[in-house]
């Protein structure tokens, strides 16, 4: 049997921006521990010290770089009876979370996610490893799909 082809939601082209701030601010502490000898040494670096500056700053740049793509392959389908949920490049996720099961759906920000108007909404049901939290919506979407998904879980708990 052949399943019907699923309408998939992307989120907003913004939380490119946001992980791009938050994956830079990730590398600072490392890169500014790297350059610790050079201060120390009064300007003379070993060779350790180097490779250690170069590998952080290449895997900086490397994280950065993927960025887009990571974010690309996040995605959302609202179908009738769950709620859809993939992201990943090389170590793909997809779950699906059924309306009926949802216990808790949270809307959360992020001070760089308030700053681009994003918002973060978790779905948590009582097995843990179905709980799916879809980055990057807009404010709003996220308020009025967490709404929905709530009208929906308790129509379909009704029914359980």
């Amino acid at each position: 049997m052949r399943e019907p082809e699923t309408s998939w939601r992307t989120i907003s082209p913004l939380y490119q921006r946001e992980l791009m701030v938050l994956t830079g601010m990730g590398f600072l502490i490392p890169l500014a521990a790297s350059t610790v000898p050079l201060w120390v040494s009064l300007g003379s670096l070993s060779v350790w010290s180097w490779v250690a500056l170069v590998g952080v700053a290449i895997v900086a740049v490397v994280s950065v770089a993927f960025v887009p793509r990571r974010v690309k392959a996040i995605g959302y389908a609202l179908r009738d009876d769950d709620l859809v949920f993939r992201r990943g490049i090389f170590f793909q996720r997809l779950v699906a979370v059924p309306y009926g099961r949802l216990q808790l759906v949270d809307v959360a920000r992020g001070p760089v996610a308030r700053i681009l108007g994003l918002s973060k909404l978790s779905l948590v049901t009582a097995a843990a490893s179905t709980g799916v939290s879809i980055p990057g919506l807009p404010a709003d979407t996220a308020e009025e799909l967490r709404d929905h998904l709530i009208a929906l879980a308790e129509t379909r708990r009704a029914g359980l």
